[in-house]
Protein backbone atom coordinates (compact mmCIF):
# COMPACT_ATOMS: atom_id res chain seq x y z
CA UNK A 1 0.00 0.00 0.00
CA UNK A 2 1.53 3.01 -1.11
CA UNK A 3 1.40 5.91 1.71
CA UNK A 4 -0.21 9.26 0.80
CA UNK A 5 1.52 11.99 1.06
CA UNK A 6 -0.91 13.54 3.35
CA UNK A 7 -0.72 10.98 5.52
CA UNK A 8 3.32 11.07 5.67
CA UNK A 9 2.84 14.98 6.05
CA UNK A 10 1.27 14.36 9.63
CA UNK A 11 3.04 11.82 11.06
CA UNK A 12 5.02 12.93 14.16
CA UNK A 13 8.39 11.68 13.06
CA UNK A 14 7.85 13.24 9.78
CA UNK A 15 7.01 16.59 11.74
CA UNK A 16 9.80 16.58 13.68
CA UNK A 17 12.36 15.14 11.37
CA UNK A 18 10.99 18.86 9.47
CA UNK A 19 11.18 20.41 12.35
CA UNK A 20 14.65 19.68 12.98
CA UNK A 21 15.24 20.46 9.62
CA UNK A 22 14.09 24.01 10.30
CA UNK A 23 15.31 24.53 13.00
CA UNK A 24 18.74 23.66 12.06
CA UNK A 25 18.46 25.86 8.74
CA UNK A 26 16.99 28.84 11.01
CA UNK A 27 20.51 28.21 12.82
CA UNK A 28 22.19 27.89 10.44
CA UNK A 29 21.35 31.26 8.62
CA UNK A 30 21.51 32.60 11.76
CA UNK A 31 25.03 31.88 12.85
CA UNK A 32 26.21 32.53 9.32
CA UNK A 33 24.81 36.24 9.21
CA UNK A 34 25.68 36.76 12.84
CA UNK A 35 29.78 35.35 12.11
CA UNK A 36 29.90 37.10 8.62
CA UNK A 37 28.64 40.25 10.60
CA UNK A 38 30.86 39.63 13.22
CA UNK A 39 33.55 39.69 10.73
CA UNK A 40 32.97 42.32 8.67
CA UNK A 41 32.54 44.92 11.48
CA UNK A 42 35.88 43.08 13.37
CA UNK A 43 37.61 43.90 10.38
CA UNK A 44 36.39 47.39 9.66
CA UNK A 45 36.83 48.28 13.24
CA UNK A 46 40.43 46.84 13.57
CA UNK A 47 41.27 48.79 10.18
CA UNK A 48 40.01 52.12 11.71
CA UNK A 49 41.34 51.55 15.25
CA UNK A 50 44.49 50.67 13.20
CA UNK A 51 44.34 54.31 11.28
CA UNK A 52 43.07 56.04 14.54
CA UNK A 53 45.96 54.74 16.06
CA UNK A 54 48.98 55.78 13.11
CA UNK A 55 47.24 59.14 12.88
CA UNK A 56 47.37 59.53 16.63
CA UNK A 57 51.41 58.26 16.49
CA UNK A 58 51.76 60.70 13.29
CA UNK A 59 50.58 63.67 15.01
CA UNK A 60 51.50 63.39 18.51
CA UNK A 61 55.24 64.60 18.14
CA UNK A 62 54.76 67.68 15.60
CA UNK A 63 51.33 68.87 18.19
CA UNK A 64 53.87 68.52 21.07
CA UNK A 65 56.86 70.52 19.29
CA UNK A 66 53.64 72.50 18.08
CA UNK A 67 52.82 73.29 21.66
CA UNK A 68 56.40 73.79 23.42
CA UNK A 69 57.31 75.78 20.50
CA UNK A 70 54.73 78.41 20.92
CA UNK A 71 55.22 78.90 24.82
CA UNK A 72 58.93 79.40 23.90
CA UNK A 73 57.83 81.99 21.30
CA UNK A 74 55.66 83.90 23.37
CA UNK A 75 58.41 83.25 26.60
CA UNK A 76 61.04 85.51 23.75
CA UNK A 77 58.16 87.53 23.02
CA UNK A 78 57.66 88.44 27.15
CA UNK A 79 61.46 88.78 27.36
CA UNK A 80 61.38 91.25 24.25
CA UNK A 81 59.26 93.72 25.84
CA UNK A 82 61.32 93.59 29.06
CA UNK A 83 64.86 94.44 26.97
CA UNK A 84 63.18 97.30 25.42
CA UNK A 85 61.35 98.49 28.87
CA UNK A 86 65.27 98.15 30.21
CA UNK A 87 66.73 99.84 27.07
CA UNK A 88 64.36 103.02 27.29
CA UNK A 89 65.31 103.04 31.02
CA UNK A 90 68.76 103.03 30.04
CA UNK A 91 68.29 106.03 27.69
CA UNK A 92 66.73 107.95 30.12
CA UNK A 93 69.49 107.83 32.26
CA UNK A 94 71.94 108.20 29.66
CA UNK A 95 69.79 111.80 29.02
CA UNK A 96 69.84 112.44 32.21
CA UNK A 97 73.06 111.73 33.43
CA UNK A 98 74.26 114.20 30.39
CA UNK A 99 72.78 117.44 32.78
CA UNK A 100 75.34 118.99 35.15
CA UNK A 101 72.61 119.70 37.48
CA UNK A 102 72.02 116.17 37.55
CA UNK A 103 75.24 114.96 38.46
CA UNK A 104 75.89 117.66 40.88
CA UNK A 105 73.02 116.51 43.26
CA UNK A 106 74.13 112.51 42.47
CA UNK A 107 77.20 113.42 44.01
CA UNK A 108 75.78 115.48 47.03
CA UNK A 109 73.33 113.00 47.89
CA UNK A 110 75.85 109.93 47.51
CA UNK A 111 79.25 110.76 48.14
CA UNK A 112 78.22 114.08 50.27
CA UNK A 113 79.75 116.67 47.97
CA UNK A 114 79.57 120.44 49.43
CA UNK A 115 80.18 123.11 47.40
CA UNK A 116 82.85 126.00 48.40
CA UNK A 117 81.09 128.05 51.57
CA UNK A 118 78.75 125.65 52.48
CA UNK A 119 79.07 123.58 55.52
CA UNK A 120 78.31 119.81 55.25
CA UNK A 121 76.83 117.87 58.06
CA UNK A 122 75.79 114.05 58.96
CA UNK A 123 73.05 113.06 61.16
CA UNK A 124 73.98 110.44 63.01
CA UNK A 125 71.21 107.73 64.25
CA UNK A 126 70.99 106.92 67.34
CA UNK A 127 70.03 103.46 67.17
CA UNK A 128 73.11 103.14 64.83
CA UNK A 129 75.36 104.62 68.12
CA UNK A 130 73.95 101.91 70.16
CA UNK A 131 74.39 99.13 68.36
CA UNK A 132 78.26 100.65 68.13
CA UNK A 133 78.57 100.64 71.60
CA UNK A 134 77.54 97.35 71.74
CA UNK A 135 80.48 96.15 69.18
CA UNK A 136 82.78 97.85 70.84
CA UNK A 137 82.38 95.88 74.17
CA UNK A 138 83.18 92.96 72.27
CA UNK A 139 86.66 94.91 71.11
CA UNK A 140 87.78 95.03 74.67
CA UNK A 141 87.39 91.13 75.19
CA UNK A 142 90.59 88.57 73.75
CA UNK A 143 89.77 87.26 70.60
CA UNK A 144 89.15 83.99 72.10
CA UNK A 145 86.48 85.29 74.27
CA UNK A 146 84.67 86.62 71.00
CA UNK A 147 85.21 83.10 69.22
CA UNK A 148 83.30 81.18 71.94
CA UNK A 149 80.49 84.02 72.11
CA UNK A 150 80.29 83.28 68.46
CA UNK A 151 79.63 80.03 68.95
CA UNK A 152 77.09 80.26 72.10
CA UNK A 153 74.99 82.73 69.61
CA UNK A 154 75.13 79.62 66.94
CA UNK A 155 74.29 77.40 69.33
CA UNK A 156 71.09 79.57 70.37
CA UNK A 157 69.63 80.40 66.73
Amino acid sequence: MARRPEADRFSTATRLRLLGEQTAARVYRSQSRRQARRSRLTGRAAFLALVVCSLVVALAYPMRQYVSQRAEIAEQKRRMAEARERVEQLRDEKARLQDDMYIQRLAREHLHYVLPRETGYIMIDPRAAEERRADDEAADQPWYSNVWNGVDNADRD
